[in-house]
């Protein structure tokens, strides 16, 4: 089964000769070698770049263990390029490499290739190469598929589609898998011993037990405001747990570094500030979230608002929960009040204001929802998404309401 990732591959193709590096980060098991090692190799070889022109190493592959030695892999890739002519370098899981850095370092003062690597896992995540090699890499960040890439492949409605995807997620591997049972298996296994492994071996967790809990305390909470201190106070009151809120900051960090959770900040829209805390949490597959909690919470509203999030990410937004402040007077007393807004996206100068709702079935539920947006003083686009079916709509102050599916759909849907 092909399931087509355009929008990575266009990234790659919009990057290619740019004299940069090409990282390509995510999640275990989301597909960057994939997109590398396939579709991109494919475009490659059908836009005329012949294929002994296209270096490609996959390191962690036994019959190239010589090559985990950093003279010899720099000696293999040097050694094929014979011509003034491009060559296209792909090397996947490259922190198998000893001191990879040198080798990258060496490779690209050649003039006449362009790289793209790899990598994750206990020892490696490729933030940590973009850190390295600043100013001459790009990250290009891999989620698991939209709900638009697992439709692509689903054979089924679009409602049908929708709960297989929030319920088991879109890591490729899974959509290409049959039953109910084999989705949770899989998952179950990938969630103890890779993607926990990975962040306790990498960061020397001596305690997996509160990393654990820790995720599925995340896990239960997605779309709610958080910060170490709460998420210490519910160690103790349900595992009777003391655990110091700089652990469970150092924690957080942790599970953000291996791309399992994204932080959303709230950001203050009158005052132009962003607010240290609380925060929110979102998980970059909803079906390993599930997996964490044994697939028992169901709570359609925040799922949905997880997969708006994701959405949001995935089309190259910058993604915050925006907060409203308000003083209103009641009798005599001034009081004040924090209205949110689920999201603030934005994009260079391109600003959205987001609300996830879900359902507006009466006058009461709208006004709830349109109150946060009417308090905003600026001209930005303002929407509301909802699961039910309906048809785009824009009211008298501007303010667009439009379906899930239209959202997740339409790759354009916010931008007219």
């Amino acid at each position: 089964m092909e399931i087509k990732r355009d929008y990575y591959l266009n990234k790659l193709i919009d990057a290619k000769n740019d004299g940069l590096i090409k990282v390509v980060t995510g999640i275990r098991r989301c597909g960057k070698s994939y997109l590398l090692n396939t579709l991109f190799y494919n475009y490659l070889l059908e836009n005329g770049v012949k294929e002994n022109h296209i270096i490609k190493v996959a390191l962690d592959d036994s019959d190239n263990d010589e090559l985990l030695i950093t003279k010899n892999l720099s000696k293999y890739v040097k050694e094929k390029i014979v011509d003034k002519d491009i060559y296209y370098v792909i090397l996947d899981e490259i922190q198998l490499v000893e001191n990879f850095e040198g080798v990258l370092n060496g490779l690209l003062r050649i003039s006449n290739i362009d790289i793209y690597v790899t990598g994750s896992n206990s020892k490696f995540l490729s933030s940590d190469i973009v850190t390295e090699f600043r100013g001459r890499g790009e990250d290009i960040k891999v989620y698991p598929l939209s709900y638009s890439e697992f439709m692509s492949v689903y054979n089924g409605d679009k409602l049908d589609g929708w709960v297989e995807y929030i319920t088991y997620g879109g890591l490729p591997l899974v959509v290409s898998m049959k039953n109910d049972e084999r989705k949770m298996s899989y998952l179950k296994e990938q969630q103890k011993n890779v993607y926990i492994n990975d962040v306790i071996e990498r960061n020397d967790i001596k305690n997996d037990t509160e990393l654990i809990i820790l995720v599925e305390i995340i896990s239960s909470s997605i779309g709610s405001l958080s910060n170490p201190k709460k998420i210490s106070d519910t160690f103790k009151s349900t595992a009777g747990l003391n655990i110091d809120p700089k652990t469970i900051s150092s924690y957080l960090k942790y599970l953000e570094e291996s791309f399992l959770i994204e932080k959303a900040e709230r950001y203050d829209v009158k005052g132009k500030k962003y607010m240290s805390t609380p925060y929110k949490f979102y998980f970059s597959d909803l079906g390993l979230r599930n997996s964490f909690i044994n697939f028992r919470q169901y709570e359609e509203t925040h799922i949905m608002e997880n997969v708006i999030y994701l959405e949001l990410r995935r089309r190259g937004y910058n993604v915050d929960v925006g907060v409203v402040e308000l003083r209103e007077r009641k009798e005599k007393e001034l009081i004040y009040k924090q209205l949110e807004i689920d999201f603030i996206a934005n994009k260079g100068n391109n600003k959205i204001y987001i609300q996830s709702a879900f359902t507006m079935t009466n006058e009461d539920k709208i006004n709830q929802e349109e109150r946060p947006l009417l308090k905003v003083n600026d001209s930005f686009k303002k929407i509301i998404i909802v699961k039910d079916y309906i048809k785009r709509t824009r009211n008298e102050n501007g303010i667009i309401t439009m379906s899930i599916f239209d959202f997740l759909l339409d790759q354009n849907s916010l931008e007219y």
